[in-house]
């Protein structure tokens, strides 16, 4: 069998027959640099785009301890120490939906983040705004013109010269509901692609994090200085969720980090979104 590793974990059978000679497997390492079809210049250089455990891991094909280490720091997201002001110029603005069904909770969980996008000049990418809410399944259509709106408040703020692109939406549970509803009202929304669901957050996380990790992604000034009251904890739950998530990390509620991975991989992605 082969594959990358992931992380150290006795109940997974790979990491087993890899470190426990009693299973009797003969192990091969081969690194990506030992692949004499790339090129070893532009395989010198990942160790700089790539936080150290993803390049560890990912690169030099070792068992990495994701045991208590924040995947996203705080830090990446700001420019010297701060949040970056709004763009006055941007080539377009998006957003993206999480309303992905919540087991034991009296509402779903709906959560939206705001980007404005750069592709020549300045910051790739910025977060403008977030929004999480508790709501019924049955009011989530009166409350996405709300997004549509907000998106074209954010456009003419930054400058946006395309306007806006419109919302991408987890293509599961509500969210089919309102992809249905947003056509019906000429509004642009599409569904995320289903390779990049079915990643599930773990795989997410590591798709995108060569471009945080590289200072394309940052939070604007507001987007960092919001705080909303949500499920009784009053705090910036974007900052939150984000720079919490830690690998292996099965419990707390992740739908604004969702719509953190689906906007770096969907805006700053290759042509399969990631």
């Amino acid at each position: 069998m082969a594959g990358t590793p992931k992380g150290i974990d006795q109940d997974n059978y790979f990491y087993e027959a890899c470190t426990n000679p009693a299973e009797g497997w003969f192990e091969c390492h081969a690194p990506t640099s030992s692949n004499p079809h790339l090129d070893p210049d532009v395989v010198a250089k990942l160790v700089n785009e790539y936080p150290p455990l993803v390049y560890q891991q990912e690169y030099l094909a070792e068992f990495v301890d994701w045991r208590g280490s924040a995947f996203f720091s705080e830090d990446s997201l700001l420019e010297d120490g701060a949040p970056v002001d709004y763009p006055t110029k941007c080539d377009q603005v998006f957003a993206i939906i999480d309303t992905a069904l919540k087991d034991n909770l009296e509402h779903d969980g709906t959560a939206v983040t705001y980007y404005a996008r750069n592709k020549h000049f300045g910051t790739p990418l910025v977060i403008l705004d977030w929004e999480v809410l508790q709501i019924e399944g049955s009011l989530l259509n009166d409350w996405l013109p709300s997004v549509f709106m907000r998106l074209e408040q954010l456009a003419e703020q930054t400058g946006s010269r395309q306007g806006s692109l419109g919302a991408w939406i987890e293509d599961k549970a509500s969210g089919i509901v309102l992809l249905q509803q947003a056509a019906r009202a000429g509004k642009p929304a599409f569904p995320i692609d289903g390779a990049l669901t079915a990643m599930g957050k773990e795989g997410r996380a590591l798709s995108v994090s060569g471009y945080v990790h590289q200072g394309k992604v940052k939070v604007s000034r507001y987007a960092y200085d919001k705080t909303v009251n949500y499920k009784g904890q009053t705090r910036n739950h974007l900052i939150s969720q984000v720079c919490s998530f830690r690998m292996g990390q099965k419990d707390g509620e992740r739908d604004l980090f969702d719509t953190f991975c689906y906007g770096v991989a969907i805006s700053l992605g290759d042509s399969d979104g990631y």
